[in-house]
């Protein structure tokens, strides 16, 4: 167990997680499946309005798998802790109870042929370890502020390296609450202090991104834990500017007319403000910690065809305009080790379709030293009101099957951890035994391959 440290304090150190998958690896042994406990599901929002699927869906599921072992893939598990989602699965446990927990969620990945665990350490402008810069996050302990008796993230990062696993620490850079009201916030929270860099929007409150202040500190907030703990990984999801609400601007135009000199569209300089994160984000992770990866997992969709000749052939939200994350962009001028779109349809629906989507972005990777990783709505399967592709316990196979089709895809993050460990119809144990037939190494980004 890790004892609690104080910020100032180095982290603590474990085996390094090469050597130790290195050696799982060559034992090329399988594991047993971890044992399945129900929970109630929380399915994220699909944030995609449907229309209808095809009359005659593409049925994939007898395609033949990858026979030839691969060497190196990633096979990572997103941990999701805002709302407790994943883990802890309760604010307000104590200290032995939450790590208990995480350490059988390591344990669980294990098993199942995981090598890397996504774990979110800031999911509202607050941290799971001791930061200098923003509060204990109320998902630890109920309450926020209230430290939770231990280090959480050196405890994670310990846990995980011991296994073999990757740890990925995974940031939200601009929400800083589920609720809209600054004054609800602990005392000295830096949005409390600083109300000029929040914006009240859909029911949450938000760091401006147009506020460079605000992004300077994120970024400084965020570097903390790059600085002091031995992560394998910074990982940002589809969330920049917020997913909009009918009817409703974010309102920025005090901002826009305050830091916009030279742009005459909102929308471009919006984009402008996201790019500045990533670009920014990459120099500093690279300047702190080379090592480390910096990759982001975006909704799925960059632009449909019909809005952008480049885009991809749907008729989907798109996150260049809604969310003003130029996804595409960020691969083609090489800002990103990674990128991991959030694939999470399946194949043969008509405005989304995985078999379109996945070879699409097998054409934005190819070429450039960004590796591709497709995220996979594990939550979906099995889920009541989800269409028959997802009932069948077959989809995430198919997904992966067509995969192999496709030199560019390097593996797959899946969402999220307790749908994992349910899995109500058997989607990941057949996509396991179909496609993980022994433990892999993760994969090594040209950038450090080529040192």
């Amino acid at each position: 167990m890790s004892p609690h440290r104080t910020a100032g304090s180095p982290p603590l150190s474990a085996p390094g997680r090469r050597t130790v998958l290195a050696a799982i690896a060559a034992a090329g042994c399988t594991t047993a499946l971890p044992s399945q406990t129900a929970h109630a599901a929380t399915p994220a929002a699909d944030r995609l309005e449907l229309t209808a699927d095809r009359a005659d869906p593409v049925d994939r599921a007898d395609a033949t798998p990858r026979v030839e072992p691969v060497e190196r893939q990633m096979r990572g598990m997103w941990i999701a802790s805002v709302v407790n989602i994943d883990w802890p699965t309760r604010p307000g446990l104590d200290a032995a109870a939450q790590r208990a927990e995480f350490t059988r969620l390591a344990d669980d990945a294990l098993a199942w042929g995981f090598n890397a665990l996504f774990v979110q350490i800031r999911p509202t402008a607050d941290a799971f370890w001791p930061s200098p810069y923003e509060p204990w996050s109320q998902w630890l302990t109920g309450t926020q502020g209230q430290e939770p008796g231990y280090d959480p993230l050196a405890f994670m990062v310990e846990t995980a390296h011991t296994r073999g696993l990757a740890f990925h620490a995974w940031f939200n850079p601009y929400r800083v609450s589920m609720q809209p009201d600054p004054a609800a916030l602990v005392p000295g929270h830096p949005a409390r202090t600083h109300p000029e860099w929040t914006v009240s929007y859909g029911g949450k409150l938000y760091y401006d991104p147009g506020v460079p202040a605000a992004r300077r500190f994120c970024q400084e907030a965020m570097l903390d834990a790059v600085r002091r703990y031995d992560i394998d990984g910074v990982h940002f999801d589809d969330y920049f500017y917020p997913y909009p609400v009918a009817g409703s601007d974010f309102p920025d135009d005090e901002t826009f007319r305050t830091y916009g000199a030279g742009h005459t569209d909102k929308a471009a300089w919006r984009r402008h403000n996201v790019d500045l994160m990533v670009r920014e984000m990459r120099d500093a992770v690279r300047a702190v910690r080379p090592d480390a990866l910096f990759g982001i997992s975006p909704f799925g969709v960059w632009r449909n065809a019909s809005t952008d000749a480049r885009g991809s052939a749907t008729a989907a939200f798109q996150s260049y305009d809604g969310l003003h994350a130029d996804t595409r962009g960020w691969v083609r001028q090489g800002w990103l080790d990674y990128i991991a779109p959030q694939v999470y349809w399946h194949i043969g629906l008509a405005v989304a379709d995985y078999a379109v989507l996945a070879p699409w972005w097998a054409e934005v990777v190819r070429d450039t030293d960004t590796e591709l990783w497709i995220g996979q709505a594990v939550y979906k399967s099995g889920a009541a009101g989800q269409p028959a592709p997802w009932q069948d316990g077959k989809e995430l196979t198919r997904h992966l099957t067509l995969n192999t089709t496709l030199p560019e895809v390097g593996g797959d993050l899946f969402f999220s951890a307790k749908d994992v460990r349910e899995d109500r119809v058997g989607d990941v144990a057949n996509m396991r035994l179909a496609h993980w037939g022994q433990p892999v190494l993760g994969p090594l980004p040209t950038r450090l391959a080529t040192g």
